[in-house]
């Protein structure tokens, strides 16, 4: 590979874009980069601050700032926020300067794997299944929209989706 491709990680929240994220960048030797996590560490605050401080807008505002910074670069592996799609200009971006893998699972393994984690503000609700369905039905279209790859998370280890990506890829 003379030019280092981008790896661009979309899907709902639970789908493991993160974990799978750092296992595919280790295993390509690529950089790696969490959308939330690097808003959080240029704001020296956790995401729920953010919301509660701006609101969701202002939140949206800052990703889509930093997507566009991260997206930028070459050779990188990004797992984006699962809301970060909703804006057209990132949908533009994350198609123009890389791969799309949208990562897919179900609203049921997702309640499984967010039910004890405080750090989703969308989430901080009496029923968060509610929620998970009024997103999916917002959000899977565009992930399907900017889609390059589509694979599946919910019965296999992160290491797993990892190397299907890679086989799916040709990398």
């Amino acid at each position: 590979m003379t030019e280092k491709r981008n790896i661009f990680l979309v899907g709902p929240v639970g789908a493991g874009k993160s974990t799978i994220g750092r296992h595919l960048a280790q295993m390509l030797h690529l950089d790696f980069f969490d959308s939330d996590q690097e808003i959080e560490q240029r704001t020296g605050a956790d995401i729920s601050w953010v919301f509660d401080v701006e609101g969701e807008e202002g939140f949206r505002v800052r990703e889509e700032s930093v997507i566009d910074e991260l997206s930028e670069k070459q050779g990188i592996v990004l797992a984006t926020g699962g809301g970060s799609v909703e804006s057209k200009d990132v949908r533009n971006r994350l198609c123009a300067r890389g791969i799309v893998v949208y990562l897919d699972t179900t609203i049921d393994k997702q309640v499984i794997r967010t039910q004890k984690d405080k750090r989703r503000p969308l989430l901080q609700v009496d029923n968060p299944r509610e929620v998970l369905e009024k997103l999916a039905q917002l959000r899977n279209p565009y992930y399907e929209e900017i889609a390059d790859v589509v694979i599946r998370t919910d019965e296999q280890s992160a290491k797993v989706v990892a190397s299907h990506i890679i086989d799916k890829l040709g990398f």
